[in-house]
């Protein structure tokens, strides 16, 4: 089992996920959408592909950026598509 936590929130849990560099990718559908704002930030990694990514917001807090996935992977990164990953401040435990 794998938990992202924000502010003490659980903002995603699942049993399936994937990790790829160390990060920790949560499928789609396992996030608890009322935390995620749409961003209009992209990032373009070699081999993955362009990601984009979510503000979270937990009790009127907002982490800027604080979550990215890829909605299109290049052929190398295909077991990640549209899968959630965190980074600035957001933990996560497994």
């Amino acid at each position: 089992m794998a938990k992202a936590i924000w502010q003490g929130q659980v903002i995603a849990e699942s049993e399936d996920f994937e990790v790829v560099e160390g990060n920790v990718y949560f499928p789609p559908g396992t996030i608890k959408e009322e935390f995620f704002e749409s961003s209009d930030h992209r990032s373009v990694c070699p081999w993955k592909g362009t990601a984009s990514y979510y503000h979270v917001v937990v009790n009127g807090s907002r982490n800027e950026n604080a979550a990215w996935f890829y909605p299109e992977t290049k052929e190398a990164a295909a077991n990640i598509k549209n899968h959630i990953a965190f980074w600035k401040g957001v933990t996560v435990e497994r």
